[in-house]
């Protein structure tokens, strides 16, 4: 089953662990309470699994046999949402809020207290953690436990069910330590190690202060204990996963940990066996070294986080990130390994301009990662990058996700330039369709000569997304005759490889690579375009 027809066929997860064989452990001998509870989440894609509400599921003690795990995407109407909860008959129903669900959970929310006004709703996750109180959705709740709630959720149940409900609507979640925690693991279902990525984490939290992201508010990165967690992992395995996403900030901090990880998987090794790491790109000592470069191709993805190589910007949000062994590291990988290496970059940071970003493009894609991503900034709710809105004149978007509109160095029109690069990257750059296509026009200076493209690519489509495949090789094809006449016959040759390994049905010659001979006035026309497109492009190189 493709992801798409997964997304529309098995939009609606139901997880009733305490009916299932895999009944939990920790349910008591005594009557458990009555009262029906129902976890949910709107996830962003069906292979998306919340690990968040399996954490809440594994500490629910008591009453676990009476609650129920509901995993919703972001294309099912709010209305059948509300529908499938209150088929349950909930008494309580708790909500996992994120920066991608926040719009959609607002309204189910709201749909659900105008039904069943008498069901109590909790809400939690890092979209209500901060800023609480002024949210829409606050308003419609009973409850915001904010911060990590794995145990905090199940007290409130049970003040609940006791009628012994707090006086104030917002509660913050008392720290936890990890090895108080039952792990959620046994509870990812048999359909979810078929069909889903399973999140993993060995550890919590992040030491290092990046002021865009949530985790710079941690104090240090704290690992769970490490035999428990691969007794999990060992089980998930024997239970036949084999698509891990670690979650940890920081896999590689602690190396002498990431070895005894990676060697695990290593003596487990299997064709289908795939992990997903986000790393430190400048942390990888020669013992690591040894062990990556063991890894069969496809078997392993790192998620490394450049976000900017200007140090004033990594100064200005507090980042600390030795460049050139950042590099060097990210040119071993490729070198001497066959890791996938998801590189990401941020625009709109505070004093970052098109001329630092540029740079940093062009220096990480010397480095030859496989992907390169080109996020746009984000105010994340609790974030410390707002610090810095009066001094660089940052202004947000107040709709999600909160992109940055703009900057003090940055305008509105240049922000939108640049997200469409970004989009015309996704499509082109990181798809891989353009294996042997894309070097050729990049072979100089690769920000100014993709951002030519992308240009001309508006210029023709006003599109930005929903341009078919034979269509962009076309378009390629033509830009570059535009563009950069003397790469056209190159281009359109590596163009035929990589037509061929894309498999679409059509022949290549039906394929229309060169501008379509038009009259001389339209021909005038075009070429006046062309050297308009050019000057733009240069005035804001």
């Amino acid at each position: 089953m493709t992801e798409q027809a997964a997304d529309s066929a098995m939009a609606i997860s139901h997880i009733n662990l305490a009916d299932s064989n895999q009944a939990s452990p920790l349910a008591k001998a005594n009557e458990p309470s009555q009262t029906k509870i129902i976890l949910a989440t709107i996830n962003a894609k069906y292979i998306h699994a919340s690990l968040g509400l399996r954490y809440l599921y594994a500490n629910m003690q008591e009453l676990q046999p009476n609650t129920e795990i509901q995993e919703f995407v972001i294309q099912t109407r709010p209305i059948d949402i509300v529908e499938q909860i209150l088929a349950a008959k909930p008494s309580i129903v708790g909500f996992g809020v994120y920066i991608w669900n926040i719009v959609e959970t607002t309204n189910v929310v709201s749909l659900l207290k105008v039904i069943a006004p008498e069901v109590k709703v909790v809400l939690g996750g890092p979209e209500v953690s901060y800023e609480t109180e002024q949210q829409v959705i606050t308003q419609s709740a009973d409850y915001v436990l904010t911060g990590a709630a794995d145990i905090s959720f199940y007290q409130l149940c049970l003040d609940i069910i006791n009628n012994n409900e707090p006086a104030q609507k917002v509660l913050k979640s008392k720290p936890v330590a990890l090895a108080d925690l039952q792990l959620p693991y046994q509870y990812y279902t048999d359909e979810d190690l078929k069909n889903r990525l399973l999140y993993v984490e060995a550890s919590r939290g992040c030491p290092f202060k990046c002021e865009f992201c949530l985790s710079s508010l941690d104090t240090a990165s704290n690992p769970f204990e490490l035999d428990a967690f691969l007794e999990q992992m060992d089980i998930l395995y024997q239970r036949g996963a084999r698509n891990f996403k670690f979650i940890d900030r920081t896999f590689n901090l602690n190396i002498n940990t990431s070895i005894k990880i990676m060697q695990f998987f290593l003596d487990r090794m299997t064709d289908d066996l795939y992990l997903h790491f986000e790393v430190v790109p400048d942390h990888l000592p020669r013992k690591l070294k040894e062990f990556l470069a063991q890894f069969p191709e496809d078997s392993l993805q790192f998620e490394v986080g450049i976000q900017t190589f200007e140090p004033q910007v990594q100064a200005n949000i507090s980042r600390k990130q030795n460049n050139d062994k950042s590099k060097d590291n990210l040119k071993w990988l490729r070198e001497n390994t066959s890791a996938h290496i998801h590189a990401d970059l941020i625009f709109g940071l505070p004093g970052e301009t098109l001329e630092s970003f540029r740079d940093s493009f062009n220096e990480l894609y010397a480095c030859n990662p496989q992907e390169i991503q080109l996020g746009i900034l984000k105010r994340l709710k609790g974030s410390p990058i707002i610090r810095h809105t009066e001094t660089f004149d940052l202004r947000f978007s107040p709709l999600p996700p909160f992109n940055i509109l703009s900057t003090d160095r940055v305008d509105f029109a240049t922000m939108q330039l640049v997200n469409r690069f970004a989009r015309y990257w996704d499509m082109i750059g990181n798809s891989g369709r353009f294996k042997h296509a894309l070097p050729i026009l990049m072979d100089s200076n690769p920000f100014d000569e993709f951002m030519a493209l992308t240009n001309w690519l508006f210029e023709q489509t006003g599109q930005t997304h929903q341009i078919n495949l034979k269509r962009l090789y076309e378009l390629f094809a033509q830009a570059t005759e535009v563009l950069f006449p003397e790469k056209h016959q190159a281009v359109v040759a590596a163009i035929e490889q990589d037509y061929a390994a894309s498999k679409l049905k059509s022949h290549f010659s039906t394929l229309t690579l060169s501008i379509p001979v038009v009259s001389e006035l339209e021909s005038d026309k075009q070429v006046a375009q062309s050297k308009l497109l050019q000057r733009q492009h240069r005035h804001k190189a």
